[in-house]
């Protein structure tokens, strides 16, 4: 099993939309690459400087680090500095955050795509995780516990892996 930590912007409509490919074997939501301690959700809406994050255990196995990240990039606006659909803040900005090495190569080829894609330099963050806090139980799946909370990840986009079978 490999991890990587991606930060999409609200964390509740990555999780749900990563959780439904084959080879994501767990998510956890969580807070990222900020001060070196546990923030509450209340301080990382105001500006505690974590990323809302996803971490991604994922069997490459079944499922590649490119297919992942070409899903990632599927759903974020990769030009957009600290904000995604109606979200905005420091918090909000996007991330793909590595505890091993051996899979910069690979996040690299997919970025400088995206880049040449774009046209323009990607405002995604590509840095080592420096730490990962679990968010709180009620963040955890929390588009499966109430179907009709905000996302800006549109909803078709939630089955899209039945589709492609």
């Amino acid at each position: 099993m490999r991890t990587i930590y991606l930060a999409g912007g609200c964390f509740w409509g990555m999780q749900k939309f990563i959780d439904q490919f084959d080879g994501v074997t767990e998510t956890e939501v969580g807070y990222a690459n900020g001060p070196d301690r546990a923030p509450s959700y209340q301080e990382v809406c105001g500006s505690s400087g974590h990323a809302e994050t996803v971490r991604i255990v994922y069997d490459p196995a079944r499922i590649s680090l490119t297919r992942l990240l070409t899903y990632y990039f599927m759903v974020i606006d990769p030009l957009s500095v600290n904000r995604q659909g109606g979200d905005s803040g420091i918090q909000y900005r996007t991330g793909v955050y590595y505890t091993d090495e051996s899979q910069l190569p690979e996040i690299a080829a997919v970025c400088r795509a995206e880049e040449e894609k774009a046209g323009a330099k990607l405002a995604v963050e590509v840095k080592p995780l420096q730490n990962f806090f679990p968010a709180e139980e009620y963040h955890q799946k929390y588009l499966d516990k109430n179907p009709g909370g905000y996302c800006h990840i549109p909803g078709s986009f939630f089955t899209m892996a039945q589709e492609e079978k």
